[in-house]
């Protein structure tokens, strides 16, 4: 197990769990994490721009307004995180790979990333931007989606079938052979102004 002071002097820290840790300022020296696993940490704002994350996993983590210009996310997995704001669109674009599971992503901005296949289970996504994202095969599973903006948005084949609050527009958005429920059917229709009566 690492601290602060291995946090902010080495340069490259693997297979290490990092525990407790309430960061003073938002500057992390270190470049690159590898196998780490961040638990119980209070990093808000802190900055990630250009840092190396992988096969990282994040639980019970405050990362809320976390800068992520240019930072390398492949195969990181955040759980029961608190995430506001986060700028997800400004990290690189290649071996981008995160899931998520029972985290609040409020206001977050997933504009144009491809993101095939990734989880997000049971979050809180209230006015998060998916706009021009790619996710397809995504699982919203149990996720709350009030306000979150989808335009031109590929959701081919997504599971949101028990997503809740959605407004989707399916001529602005790709949603063939997504999955939705019949409780929420209405999410689809909101542009033509029709009330569907039980």
């Amino acid at each position: 197990m690492v601290g602060l002071n291995e946090l902010q002097t080495e340069r490259e820290l693997y297979d290490q769990v990092i525990e407790g840790i309430t960061l003073p300022s938002p500057h992390i020296f270190c470049n690159e994490f590898q196998d780490c696993v961040f638990k119980n940490c209070d990093l808000n704002g802190a900055n990630f721009s250009g840092k190396t994350l992988v096969d990282c996993r994040f639980e019970n983590c405050n990362l809320s307004m976390m800068q992520t210009n240019s930072a390398t996310f492949n195969d990181v997995r955040f759980k029961n995180c608190k995430m506001l704001g986060i700028i997800f669109s400004d990290a690189r674009d290649g071996l981008f790979s995160t899931g998520f599971d029972s985290c609040i992503l409020d206001y977050c901005s997933f504009f144009g990333k491809k993101m095939i296949k990734t989880n997000f289970i049971k979050c809180s996504l209230k006015e998060a931007n998916f706009t021009q994202t790619n996710l397809t095969q995504a699982n919203f599973s149990g996720s709350d989606l009030a306000g979150a903006i989808f335009h031109e948005t590929l959701l081919s084949k997504a599971d949101l079938s028990s997503a809740v609050n959605f407004i989707i527009d399916p001529e602005l958005n790709d949603i063939k052979h997504a999955s939705f429920s019949s409780s929420e059917i209405a999410g689809l229709l909101t542009r033509h102004q029709i009330k569907i009566v039980n």
